[in-house]
């Protein structure tokens, strides 16, 4: 009897895991308002019988990925990767020893390679990112991932992310939405590692992008990214990526930054239910602090109109119970 009853103990382990998700789908939320916020709007847009039911081809959610679904600290993670690519190429362009924002990276100068701002980004993108196939490409950002630790925490980068957005992410495709991306980073960036991270597929990844060209190398039909900016999917371009990708306005939106102020704003003044999420970074301790004055990641005006725009604001040191998996 005893063989049984120990035989029987992992059967009865997994079905008492399954019953807790099944009473909380937010398991690492703390149960605060903002939790209490997130499960009333899913449970009204999906009852047939509410006044506030969305059919579910309607049930379209957009998140941010850097500092929404996973951290963006010391820089964003890309461009920790545009750098290695620099100094890895660095020794067939000379010209980039006093050409910026080449220069800063190569004396690893982090803060002035920031302060380039989002031209500076696409600059590195463009020079380091151009010239691959889609296939080359993709490789090259897994290897990457793989063998590269974050500077502070000793994690790998896809490691970094945020378990309650996971959970969240799970929970409202568990009740009939699509989860999208739709971020500044690199298209081609994210979808190599988004479907096994996030459960995003690659067809569900919006992002800023390069032109390419179709052509054939060797007999075989290649795309070739070009240095050549097609969209820069931050700020007004967000709506604009939506639209061009998936088609439909969301009703759910998460962000964490002012580059998420328009793609909030775009998906709140829609008619009908709506939610619009902001991730505040609180915790010094378990993540970082910042918001205003933070050159990556800042929060400003959207930390000021999301009262006024119903808005909902995620303080992670007291909303979560946990920050990563």
């Amino acid at each position: 009897m005893k063989r049984h009853l120990l035989f029987l103990a992992p059967v009865f382990f997994v079905l008492s895991v399954v019953n807790v998700k099944a009473d909380d789908p937010l398991p690492s939320w703390n149960d605060s308002r903002a939790k209490q916020e997130i499960i009333a709007f899913v449970t009204k847009v999906t009852d047939p019988n509410s006044p506030d039911f969305v059919s579910q081809p309607e049930r379209i959610a957009t998140f941010d990925n850097d500092g929404c679904l996973w951290s963006e600290k010391p820089v964003y993670f890309q461009l920790l990767f545009a750098i290695d690519r620099v100094k890895t190429l660095a020794v067939d362009h000379p010209e980039w020893k006093t050409q910026e924002p080449f220069a800063s990276v190569l004396k690893d100068d982090l803060k002035a390679v920031a302060a380039s701002g989002e031209k500076g980004l696409m600059q590195l993108i463009a020079a380091t990112h151009a010239g691959m196939t889609i296939e080359q490409f993709s490789t090259t950002v897994g290897d990457w991932l793989e063998s590269t630790k974050h500077p502070t925490t000793g994690k790998r980068f896809n490691e970094m992310v945020y378990q309650p957005m996971l959970e969240l992410l799970e929970y409202l495709r568990d009740n009939g939405f699509k989860t999208f991306i739709v971020s500044g980073g690199g298209i081609e960036f994210m979808r190599p590692w988004a479907e096994n991270t996030y459960g995003i597929p690659p067809e569900q990844v919006v992002g800023s992008s390069l032109k390419m060209k179709y052509e054939v190398r060797d007999g075989v039909p290649v795309l070739v990214k070009l240095p050549e900016v097609d969209l820069i999917d931050d700020k007004v371009g967000k709506p604009v990526g939506i639209q061009s990708h998936i088609g439909r306005r969301p009703i759910f939106a998460a962000g964490n930054s002012d580059g998420d102020f328009q793609m909030l704003e775009w998906t709140t003044s829609g008619q009908g239910a709506r939610f619009g999420l902001v991730v505040h970074h609180t915790d010094a301790q378990r993540e970082w602090a910042y918001d205003r004055d933070s050159a990556v990641g800042k929060l400003d005006r959207a930390l000021d109109a999301a009262p006024e725009r119903g808005w909902h604001v995620i303080d992670m040191k007291n909303d979560w119970a946990k920050i990563y998996p």
